[in-house]
């Protein structure tokens, strides 16, 4: 069967190997220059499974008003006036109750699990290499009250059977030992220790390259106008390079899934929640993460890559905006350099923002559409690194009429 894929970040490019892999002809067709260049292109770094929780959760609406007021804020409200962001923020609110939140979370966990596993597979087959670590996730709580509430998320961990550790200060240092020079308040740390990290952006190229050996046909610098639809069916989709025909279509576009999707009858609920990330060099390497710290206070993440620090994070609802305000980054540094001062060289920092497709109930949209050959992968908000192998493989399972290893129909837009 040949398959057309719509966009080459990471999520494209995995599902194009995994359907490669199972003996299709693949095409993959982007209007960048190359693969990973948008949301893919300089993300937090980390591969954390535990820590895939819905935004959605009990209490959000009034640590959202708390968080709007803080000087270095991790929600950031600049909100178009138009029905397609007011729909999503309310289907978002209408997800943060107790219900919501443990059914949105168990299927989150699920799939970032089988995602791991996955990646752990091709590592071992393919002998890519990303800048990855395996030290795991440690997420810091500056307040007692932080440490106080993790309970419900201990709860899903137990139950799903994720290793974990609840660490005081002292274990907090002995896994990172450059907060040891950090004045900043901490209360303590719940650390995951089979989480991993690495570079998203050079794993995906390297898997595109795999993906190329193996006959994938990569089509850079083509803009899609529209998928067209007859008889029931997707016939083709055209572009300004010309129309692109094949058995199969998977949209795999992140935030610009939606435009695709619309005129086909098809309400796709994903946003472009905005983040930035701040990548620095190194200048003292026993102040420097190991791997992964999570700032509970700021919603950041910072993420050792080599010889870089990468710091990322904020969600900031502004539509399609790119712009990129001093102020975001004075966020990202002071995270930083309050728990690892003098680690990196924070003014020689190269600063980005990229737009997460965001889901309302945060779980990503796989599987099949009410067209028979259209399919989609997309919606992963944050964690489309954590969850980019094992969404593809599930994806690539359903088109060759397989059953998925997970359960998959809850991912699926019909959950809609």
């Amino acid at each position: 069967m040949k398959v057309a894929i719509l966009g080459s970040g990471v999520i494209g490019v995995t599902t194009a190997w995994y359907l490669a892999q199972a003996g299709h002809e693949v095409v993959v067709v982007d209007r960048q220059p190359g693969p990973a260049l948008e949301t893919s292109f300089a993300n937090a770094g980390e591969i954390s499974p535990g820590y895939a929780s819905p935004w959605a959760a009990p209490g959000i609406p009034m640590k959202a008003l708390r968080w709007l007021a803080m000087k270095h804020a991790p929600l950031i409200l600049r909100p178009h006036a138009d029905l397609a962001t007011l729909r999503w923020l309310v289907a978002m609110l209408g997800n943060c109750n107790a219900r919501s939140y443990a059914v949105n979370k168990a299927r989150m966990v699920r799939l970032a699990e089988f995602s791991r596993d996955r990646l752990i597979a091709l590592r071992q087959y393919t002998g890519i290499r990303y800048d990855e670590r395996m030290q795991g996730t440690l997420q810091l709580f500056r307040e007692q009250k932080q440490l106080d509430a993790i309970g419900k998320d201990i709860a899903v961990l137990s139950a799903d059977g994720v290793p974990f550790e609840v660490l005081d200060k002292a274990g907090c240092i002995a896994a990172e030992p450059g907060l040891a020079a950090s004045q900043a308040p901490i209360a303590g740390g719940l650390r995951l220790p089979h989480d991993e990290t690495g570079d998203c952006f050079k794993f995906t190229n390297a898997l595109g390259e795999l993906a190329r050996a193996r006959g994938v046909d990569f089509r850079y610098g083509v803009t899609v106008s529209r998928i067209v639809a007859d008889g029931g069916r997707i016939v083709r989709v055209d572009s300004d390079a010309g129309p692109i025909v094949a058995d199969a279509y998977v949209v795999a576009a992140g935030s610009f899934s939606p435009q695709l999707v619309a005129p086909l009858g098809i309400r796709l609920p994903v946003y472009p929640v905005k983040g930035y990330s701040l990548t620095v060099p190194i200048v003292d390497e026993a102040r420097a993460p190991v791997s992964t710290l999570l700032d509970e206070s700021y919603k950041v993440a910072i993420t050792r890559l080599g010889e870089r620090i990468r710091i990322g994070g904020m969600a900031e609802i502004s539509g399609f905006s790119r712009d990129l305000p001093p102020e975001r980054r004075a966020t990202l540094e002071h995270s930083a350099g309050s728990l690892f001062p003098g680690a990196g060289d924070l003014a020689a920092g190269t600063f980005w923002s990229g737009l997460r497709p965001m889901t309302p109930d945060s779980t990503p949209v796989i599987g099949p559409t009410p067209i028979p050959n259209l399919f989609l992968n997309t919606g992963h908000g944050t964690l489309g690194w954590t969850m980019a192998c094992g969404s593809a493989h599930v994806l690539a399972d359903i088109i060759s009429g397989r059953r998925p290893e997970i359960e998959a129909g809850d991912l699926a837009i019909s959950r809609y």
